[in-house]
């Protein structure tokens, strides 16, 4: 970690909140009303915007941005050196406005020229680890002792339940959820629940699509697209020119054709 300076004898002090026992770095930019706990170290290159508390214990380093709002609990190590055990130039940590980041979350910093991304809105729970360069978007839910691998991409109100396991690369989509103790290798569509230590796909998330206010007729075409695709015994490329035949483009509505470009384009589908 690099090195670390008190403020404790500079006059940025009276602009933030900051314990005693904090070490944040004299390069560090903090907002005026951010709110720093004790003994929780901050490094040179971060970057922490208005309305932010972070509590005891914190260390946030590298080229780490957080936004507005956020409220980041003790023990939590954010922008901390990629695991890769490689010498690479770092990318950053960007962080959006009005997340929860629970007790002794890990969060890498990116490699190369890539960032490890945090939307806006989102709830991680404690213990959850984020590998590098992954990307998450708006309004996810990650519960307790959740692992994401390197560039795991999950986009907005996914839910994923505790102590889960989401492999390198995959991909998840808006409004999917993971239930608990699940291990995930392929990509999971949009609006979809999956399941179990070997997942399999078990039905399309309906609590879900209500919550976010898909209407009832919505609902149907997905189910129907779920069971062609998922429970028909066609190979996936056949089910999806199937479903293509029966919505022509531009009438299928924004999120049917959403889940069909997710589908089709995901790279752990494209081979099935």
């Amino acid at each position: 970690m690099e090195a670390s300076y008190s403020y404790k004898n500079s006059n940025l002090l009276r602009m933030a909140d900051i314990h005693k026992t904090a070490t944040v770095h004299p390069e560090a930019r903090i907002a005026r009303d951010v709110e720093i706990g004790p003994y929780t170290i901050i490094g040179s290159n971060v970057e922490i915007s208005g309305g932010t508390k972070i509590g005891p214990h914190v260390i946030i380093e590298g080229s780490t941005v957080i936004g507005k709002n956020n409220n980041i609990y003790h023990g939590a190590a954010l922008g901390i050196k990629p695991d890769n055990q490689k010498d690479s130039i770092k990318g950053g940590l960007l962080i959006g406005d009005n997340n929860t980041i629970r007790e002794n979350v890990t969060i890498n910093s990116g490699t190369e020229s890539k960032n490890t991304i945090i939307g806006s809105n989102n709830f991680i729970m404690a213990y959850c680890h984020i590998a590098y360069n992954s990307d998450l978007g708006d309004n996810i839910i990650i519960s307790n002792a959740v692992n994401l691998g390197k560039e795991v991409v999950i986009e907005d109100k996914a839910v994923i339940a505790g102590i889960s396991s989401i492999e390198d690369h995959v991909k998840i989509g808006k409004i999917a959820m993971v239930g608990a103790h699940s291990r995930i290798s392929d990509d999971v569509p949009p609006y979809i629940l999956v399941d179990g230590h070997q997942p399999m796909r078990v039905k399309v998330n309906v609590i879900g699509l209500r919550r976010n206010g898909f209407r009832p007729e919505l609902r149907k075409k997905i189910k129907k697209i779920y069971k062609l695709v998922f429970r028909s015994g066609m190979a996936r490329k056949t089910a999806i020119k199937a479903i293509e035949r029966e919505v022509s483009a531009g009438q299928a509505g924004e999120e049917i054709e959403y889940f069909l470009d997710f589908l089709k384009n995901t790279e752990k589908n494209k081979n099935k």
